[in-house]
């Protein structure tokens, strides 16, 4: 007998969470927030929207359905199971955050606050959750069409040589841990190599086109085309590469398809992380080769 669908709800501390935690009372964090200009009643209609979303998703939830909870920073440790329908109550990075946890299991991105500009990932009001959850079953196991309202978003990989790897929904940094400069030889799909000194090297998606790699690439006024968010390509950016007699800045952009590859060999100590999260990181030591690529999961995202 097939297990009936479980439905997973991600958020992550609210403002106000995070300021009881920090000061201790209301009455000090009032204060604390009166000294830069803001009040404590803002951040608590924040604290109420969040908590109503979550009620309204949890309401709507079929009564034979089965249902979870997971805030933002137990995600590693939060098991997900092939039948789960994951809804995120947050911001778009909300979704970014769980996207590495998962393999094809629908995600729904809900905005709990009216307030804001629909997000890129959190495209739904609360209220829409019922007919999301009815297409998330419908949809599952099968590939996208014409008016499919279910997008696959592509990811990112690392691998290092010694079996370690990290999935990313917008991009992967690879640097120095302090953000000082990073050593290292570049592999292009092409073949050609250069050792370079820089502050790293950022690897994005579609999804992450629109971010940090958006940035680079309008500040270089580079003539790259960026990826699509379902497009299985990825965009590279050497950031501040350094001119030396030991190091080079010719090869600083690119391209990756699906079938190619971007090597790094370590020469100093380097961090790799994802998404912005430097906390979850997997270290590159001196001598390791890091390889990027598109990764095989894809997020699958209930548009």
């Amino acid at each position: 007998m097939a297990l009936a669908p479980r439905v997973v709800l991600v958020h992550r501390e609210t403002e106000l969470e995070e300021l009881a935690v920090r000061h201790g009372t209301p009455q000090q964090a009032a204060f604390f927030l009166q000294q830069r200009g803001r009040s404590l009643d803002t951040v608590r209609h924040g604290q109420i929207a969040q908590q109503t979303a979550l009620d309204i998703v949890a309401a709507a939830i079929p009564a034979d359905w089965r249902r979870g909870e997971v805030e933002r920073g137990d995600l590693a440790r939060f098991v997900f199971g092939p039948e789960d329908i994951v809804v995120a109550v947050g911001q778009d990075g909300l979704v970014a955050n769980v996207a590495k946890y998962l393999d094809g299991q629908p995600v729904i991105g809900i905005d709990p606050d009216p307030r804001r500009n629909v997000g890129v990932l959190v495209r739904h009001p609360p209220e829409a959750i019922a007919g999301l959850l009815a297409e998330a079953v419908s949809s599952r196991g099968r590939a996208p069409g014409p008016g499919s309202r279910t997008e696959l978003r592509s990811m990112v990989r690392i691998t290092t040589d010694d079996g370690q790897s990290l999935l990313a929904l917008n991009e992967i940094y690879v640097g120095q841990a302090t953000h000082q400069s990073a050593r290292y030889t570049v592999r292009v799909p092409d073949g050609r190599a250069e050792r370079q000194s820089s502050s790293g090297v950022l690897v994005g998606t579609g999804t992450g086109a629109t971010g940090w790699c958006r940035s680079v690439w309008l500040e270089r006024r580079s003539a790259l085309t960026l990826p699509e968010p379902t497009g299985r390509t990825l965009c590279w950016f050497v950031r501040e590469a350094w001119p030396s007699p030991a190091t080079g800045t010719e090869l600083t952009e690119g391209s990756l398809a699906a079938d190619q590859e971007l090597v790094l060999t370590a020469e100093s100590d380097l961090v790799v992380f994802g998404d912005g999260i430097e906390s979850d990181f997997v270290p590159v030591t001196w001598g390791q080769n890091a390889t990027l690529t598109v990764a095989d999961r894809q997020l699958r995202l209930v548009v």
